[in-house]
């Protein structure tokens, strides 16, 4: 069966495979969330944060554009479960649920919603086919996974009895990862509109 176009546009993955069933969606958010761990094994300890640089973000916002917001969310949601069951899916081969109970437990859990808002920007504005569309949606989501990593970081140095002010919370959980955030969106920005215009030439 050939999927219903609800929404303008279609993610990528999906004009791919139009085929909607069960199977088709089981594994389109299997591979997201493979494919978001495999990037997570890409991971650089700082030694002034316990947050790390990691390849994740690229994944999460990826997975969201090429999936859409619902399988893409679903994707995360699946990365995280396999994670809090012990898989070593997370930054560097780490699993667990203290993990995810840790002080980035809140850019982890911030994963689903980050790929559910740029999968619904490509489905709604079909931003993904553009150069500065899918810089856009790349750099919103991640601008959504500090709104909710900044704060629950924050917390967590309180409990820890680190308590930071706003310029060390900022010098641990933002400033360090600004470029290679650009670095990643700019990528993204490449890649997705070269592909859907490998396919249109298809």
């Amino acid at each position: 069966m050939k999927e219903t176009q609800a929404l303008p546009y279609l993610p990528l993955a999906k004009a791919l495979w139009p085929g909607r069933t069960l199977g088709r969606d089981l594994s389109l958010v299997l591979a997201g969330s493979l494919f978001v761990a495999l990037l997570a094994q890409v991971s650089v300890p700082l030694p002034f944060t316990p947050v790390p640089i990691t390849g994740q973000t690229l994944g999460i916002l990826l997975v969201g554009a090429a999936l859409g917001s619902r399988l893409g969310f679903l994707a995360l949601l699946a990365y995280l479960l396999e994670g809090a069951m012990g898989l070593p899916v997370f930054a560097g081969g780490t699993g667990g649920l203290a993990k995810i109970l840790g002080p980035t437990g809140g850019f982890l859990l911030a994963f689903p919603l980050a790929a559910g808002l740029v999968g619904l920007l490509v489905e709604r504005l079909g931003l993904d086919r553009s150069f500065p569309g899918t810089l856009l949606a790349m750099l919103l989501g991640n601008a959504l996974l500090y709104l909710v990593g900044l704060p629950w970081l924050w917390a967590w140095l309180m409990g820890a009895g680190k308590a930071v002010g706003l310029s060390g919370l900022l010098a641990m959980g933002l400033f360090p990862f600004i470029p290679g955030d650009l670095v990643k969106a700019i990528l993204a920005a490449a890649l997705l509109p070269s592909a859907w215009r490998y396919l249109g030439r298809r």
